[in-house]
């Protein structure tokens, strides 16, 4: 399960592993869903997940948007001083709204309301750990547990029957992929309701489910899209023959779609729209870029680990930020049509 992400585990990583085995810690207390401390979107209030890139006219429109989101941040907490984050840190919780809550979360503002969970994430070093040690399998295990509360909470207290799209990234598709299994891929009922699942950054293999089925193209619905995006030419074997998606044609095809069906990336700054910023061709699991001539699109650079080197999965989103947002619409207009 581990060794899907990266493999092996060099000097350099062991900086950010916890110092002693999972079970020698305290978990931190979990989270009560009744709460909204405990999540850190809510349609209900004021919070990152409302914002737009400074310096255009894109517009929060979730107090009128016909759907809900459920989206699961990818991983923010990377210290050693445990196996999973404490949702009474303060400084992680900044730290996780002023970056994916604000930059992959709000690309979902004019399609749905948004509901993102804070939970125990496992840190860092869980896709690290080695396959015979226990502790990364048991952090995961422990953060899904909360994922999935939260996700029951929501439907049960929030959902009322809405449309929905799943959304996440890295670690949250890790446990948003479980999702799917577990509460839409043998529910007929809650499987009607789901517009699309956006499975960013993470390996989901083609044969993953036996009823759900990547889409096939930029408006089909009840179904899921997935990419990672690696810089052309190069492979990355751990997500070797999983789903990928382009999200410039919405295709699953492998021919190349140019810079020109690229309607705007926004980069780390969170302060422009770039069009044209990249192109997208689907190879082997993988989304190939050629990389981006505007500066702030950051690779994924972790010391030790050179197969990372070509990776751009920190803007898997920021890439393809104004396509995503304006499918998300397109698909849930679709999914309206559907059910009249």
């Amino acid at each position: 399960m581990l060794g899907l992400l990266l493999t092996g585990i060099s000097a350099c990583t062991q900086i950010i592993k916890p110092g002693r085995q999972f079970t020698a810690y305290q978990p931190a207390p979990g989270p009560d869903y009744a709460l909204p401390a405990s999540w850190a979107a809510l349609p209900s209030r004021l919070d990152s997940a409302d914002a737009v890139p400074r310096h255009t006219t894109l517009r929060d429109q979730q107090q009128t948007a016909p759907a809900d989101v459920f989206y699961v941040h990818p991983t923010t907490f990377f210290r050693r001083e445990s196996w999973n984050a404490n949702l009474a840190d303060e400084r992680l919780n900044r730290f996780t709204d002023a970056s994916v809550i604000r930059k992959q979360a709000s690309a979902f503002n004019s399609a749905g309301r948004i509901f993102a969970p804070r939970y125990r994430q496992a840190t860092l070093y869980s896709f690290f750990d080695d396959a015979q040690s226990t502790n990364g399998r048991q952090a995961l295990e422990l953060a899904y547990g909360d994922v999935k509360a939260a996700f029951q909470y929501y439907l049960t207290h929030y959902n009322q029957g809405r449309p929905l799209i799943i959304a996440s990234h890295s670690q949250g598709t890790f446990h948003a992929t479980r999702l799917l299994h577990e509460f839409f891929d043998n529910d007929p009922k809650l499987r009607r309701q789901l517009v699309a699942a956006y499975l960013i950054g993470f390996k989901v293999k083609t044969d993953e489910y036996q009823t759900l089925r990547p889409c096939a193209d930029s408006t089909q619905t009840g179904c899921y899209v997935v990419w990672n995006s690696v810089e052309w030419g190069n492979e990355y074997p751990p997500f070797a023959g999983g789903v990928a998606t382009n999200p410039l044609s919405w295709t699953l095809d492998t021919v190349a779609a140019p810079a020109s069906l690229n309607r705007g990336g926004v980069p780390y700054g969170f302060d422009r729209l770039d069009t044209a910023v990249v192109d997208a061709k689907v190879h082997d699991g993988l989304v190939w870029i050629h990389p981006p001539k505007p500066l702030g699109y950051p690779r994924f650079l972790l010391p030790g680990q050179p197969q990372l080197r070509h990776s751009f999965h920190i803007a898997d989103y920021g890439l393809f930020y104004l396509n995503l947002r304006q499918n998300a619409e397109a698909r849930v207009r679709t999914w309206q049509r559907q059910n009249q």
